[in-house]
């Protein structure tokens, strides 16, 4: 069992780059990945911690269901009696010296491993009750069996992956577990050690900052170097939940380790192979972008961003792709001189970020379509040259796709409340509304859009807007009240409506 994000196992500035009279997408962009970076750890726990997988003879597996429904049938009372037995008989172990002393410790730990892996309600509170953390911490001693130190990290991953204060239980088990990362211990006890740490960085940002200042980091950065795919694998994932924030301070540490991007690049050339490493690897990515400055000039100078395309039109799976465009919308979120490196005008990478963000804004799922629109969000908010690309690609169905979205909203009846938020005392509801008025105007076909809007009284509620004390709307009055009569039949799409537009 485990609480990890996707199967196993979240100091942006201001940027300046856009014009101040554009929507809220481009002028908060480096505190929405921050706020991307922090929620979603929530998210992804909530969406996908809950799958339970129980480690056997070296794997990990999930429960089949034959399994599952003995386990809810048994008694969550005999089952906890069962775990404080386990647990006192293993005290006794540790302070028996006969022979067969090791087996004895070894079984006992097999068993209350699996006592801990054997309940949708596993039995933790009784274990913690027991005393099991100290006699744990010490069987993971230097010197012991490879077999005890993997049963007992075992164990403490379960544990980790309970509630609140019962991850919080294994503080004095963190120095060891840090510990056996290193070089001195097999690689299977480190990689178990490495899924018990991501368990308890998961949980909140006071026991990320203890492993932090363990040594966490650096030994997880380590691992992650590995080519062996589930050590790469596992020390990835408990990397990404080690630097989720809020604080940048890990990010930047991280990107600056010898080797980090060297090894995220080699792994993602191989993202069709490997797709499970190719996720948790672009989930070290969306932190990385999200919370460093530093970690994303890094980023952009590398072949991460053509890796992240090409695993963005050749996936299929939603687990990979949602990480992989939340990374590519956070690179185009930043200044103008980095939104460049990952978009330029007539370069092939450009044109295939593109295409990949159309096949996902067609995609069935609507959560892909929700990180596709945000992505594009971010590009529309950007320079003219941005939204030039865009235009640009009529040819692949972008602007189609665009204007079904804008006559679906105004056919469900949207248009009137639009009208209505134009008239408001609020500066940023009345743009708001006048963005979309503008782009229902210029945007619906057949010239169905100003005698809608005139219908609404929203000639009127725009004539209203013309006042000395907002000035800053009278700009975006005249843009709307001028898509009347355009001198040009284009459709000009505000980057508000890729943020807000509903997708499924």
């Amino acid at each position: 069992m485990y609480k990890a994000p996707k199967e196993m196992a979240d100091e942006g500035l201001i940027s300046h780059r856009r014009d101040p009279i554009k929507s809220s997408v481009g002028n908060i962009a480096s505190m929405r990945r921050r706020q991307h970076a922090v929620s979603v750890g929530k998210e992804r726990r909530e969406a996908l911690v809950r799958t339970k997988r129980f480690c056997r003879d070296g794997f990990v597996e999930k429960c089949d269901s034959s399994d599952r429904e003995m386990i809810i049938d048994e008694e969550q009372a005999e089952l906890d009696a069962q775990t404080t037995r386990t647990v006192e008989e293993l005290k006794s172990s540790v302070l028996y010296q006969g022979k067969g002393a090791v087996q004895k410790k070894v079984d006992l730990l097999r068993d209350l491993r699996r006592l801990l892996s054997r309940s949708e309600i596993p039995p933790i509170e009784a274990a913690l009750q027991a005393g099991a953390i100290p006699i744990l911490a010490q069987c993971l001693s230097f010197g012991s069996p490879d077999e005890q130190l993997l049963e007992a990290a075992w164990c403490l991953t379960n544990i980790a992956a309970g509630e609140p204060e019962q991850t919080k239980a294994l503080l004095p088990a963190l120095p060891l577990l840090v510990a056996h990362l290193g070089e001195k211990s097999s690689m299977p006890v480190a990689e178990q050690c490495a899924w018990a740490l991501g368990n308890v960085a998961g949980e909140c940002e006071e026991l990320r900052n203890i492993l932090l200042a363990q040594g966490a980091l650096l030994s997880l950065a380590r691992m992650m170097q590995s080519n062996k795919s589930s050590t790469a694998r596992t020390a990835a994932w408990a990397l990404s939940n080690l630097i989720k924030g809020p604080d940048p301070e890990a990010s930047t540490e991280l990107i600056r380790i010898d080797g980090v991007l060297d090894s995220i690049i080699r792994h993602l050339r191989n993202a069709q192979v490997d797709e499970e490493l190719a996720t948790e690897l672009a989930w070290v990515i969306v932190y990385l972008s999200a919370l460093s400055n530093t970690a994303t000039a890094a980023i952009v100078k590398t072949d991460i961003v053509q890796l992240l395309v090409q695993t963005l039109a050749a996936a299929n799976s939603l687990q990979l792709l949602i990480p992989v465009l939340r990374s590519l919308g956070n690179l185009v979120a930043g200044d103008s001189h980095t939104t460049s490196a990952v978009l330029v005008a007539g370069h092939d990478i450009t044109g295939s970020t593109i295409l990949a963000l159309i096949k996902c804004l067609k995609s069935e799922h609507r959560v892909l379509k929700k990180e596709a629109a945000w992505v594009l969000s971010n590009i529309a908010a950007g320079s003219i040259a941005h939204k030039q690309i865009l235009f640009r690609m009529e040819g692949a169905g972008l602007p189609n796709v665009i204007l079904e979205h804008l006559v679906a909203l105004v056919k469900a009846g949207c248009l009137p409340g639009f009208i209505t938020m134009v008239r408001s005392p609020d500066i940023e509801a009345a743009r708001l509304g006048l963005q979309f008025l503008e782009l229902v105007m210029r945007g619906l076909p057949n010239g169905e859009g100003p005698k809608l809007v005139e219908q609404g009284d929203g000639i009127d509620a725009m004539e209203r807007k013309m006042a000395p004390a907002t000035s800053v709307l009278n700009v975006q009055t005249l843009k709307a009240a001028g898509a009347i009569f355009p001198a040009k039949e284009t459709l000009y799409v505000h980057p508000w409506y890729f943020d807000r537009m509903i997708v499924g």
